[in-house]
């Protein structure tokens, strides 16, 4: 990963170290796939940390959950790599369990994982048993089984904050449907687990981010769906109302602090769209 990737965001100043002093935030998906940008899951781990957070960053791929920790402990950031599988439960305890005992605490549970053309997704005609199984099992249950663990934990503190990651994919006319349905899976997830959990102090939100240009949205569609990384880029980029330009992973990262931060400790529940407005060209 070049150091453009991470030095290339706007916002870097108007961070005040303070926000999320002293939490402990775990990142399910804080690495990233390869690519010339920055992914969501990197993004929110380092402004996460920005603003005082203490972040473990769980990945599957070590060498990119590992990145993540050594940026945020090079801009001098408290965080540490968690590598496994989270569509395994007994990674996902681990993961817990392995936050507690190292701080203590679990403040803020931060769910990014998914997946979608890169494993295979494809039109409800045409789709697999088993492809559509596997990415329902990282894009949702992975995300299930975080809450479960997180909660008890969280409930016991009286406070806790959950943000999960979505996608406008849910609501437009997205053809492929294993992304859709899971992703549709983790709007209803979160309206559950905030509803059930708000007596305890709990909040729990939902980010719908529309076009981001982001690794998994960008290079892995490269060659797949036969165009290259500039025509993907702009085709992307026309379905932008405000500026007719694609977000960045930062866009979405400072939605997230936002949310886990005591500026929205009267927000539970809420889909938050991050698309420049596309959303609103529904039908």
């Amino acid at each position: 990963m070049s150091i453009e990737a991470t030095d290339n965001d706007p916002s870097r100043a108007m961070w005040s170290g303070e926000r999320l002093r002293d939490r402990v935030a775990i990142v399910v998906g804080g690495g990233q796939t390869p690519g010339l940008t920055i992914g969501n899951g990197k993004a929110t781990s380092i402004l996460y940390a920005r603003e005082g957070a203490r972040v473990l960053v769980v990945d599957v791929d070590a060498r990119a959950a590992d990145d993540t920790a050594a940026t945020i402990v090079t801009e001098g950031g408290v965080a540490l790599p968690f590598v496994g599988d989270v569509t395994d439960e007994a990674v996902v305890m681990g993961f817990i369990a392995h936050a507690m005992e190292r701080w203590g605490a679990i403040d803020i549970l931060h769910n990014n994982v998914g997946i979608g053309l890169a494993g295979g997704d494809a039109p409800v005609t045409e789709i697999e048993g088993d492809v559509f199984d596997r990415i329902m099992s990282v894009n949702l249950k992975s995300m299930i089984l975080s809450c479960k663990h997180a909660i008890p934990h969280m409930r016991a503190q009286g406070s806790g904050v959950i943000t999960n990651i979505s996608s406008f994919a849910a609501y437009s006319n997205y053809p492929y449907i294993s992304y859709k349905t899971s992703k549709a899976g983790v709007i209803a997830l979160t309206q559950n687990v905030a509803i059930v959990n708000a007596e305890y102090g709990i909040r729990a939100n939902v980010i719908v981010p529309g076009m981001i240009n982001t690794p998994m949205a960008i290079d892995a569609r490269v060659g797949v769906i036969g165009a290259t990384r500039d025509e993907v880029i702009a085709t992307r980029d026309r379905q932008v109302p405000l500026g007719k330009k694609m977000g960045t992973a930062w866009d979405v990262a400072n939605a997230a602090v936002f949310l886990a931060s005591d500026e929205a400790g009267f927000i539970s529940g809420v889909s938050l769209p991050v698309d420049g407005a596309q959303s609103l060209r529904i039908g």
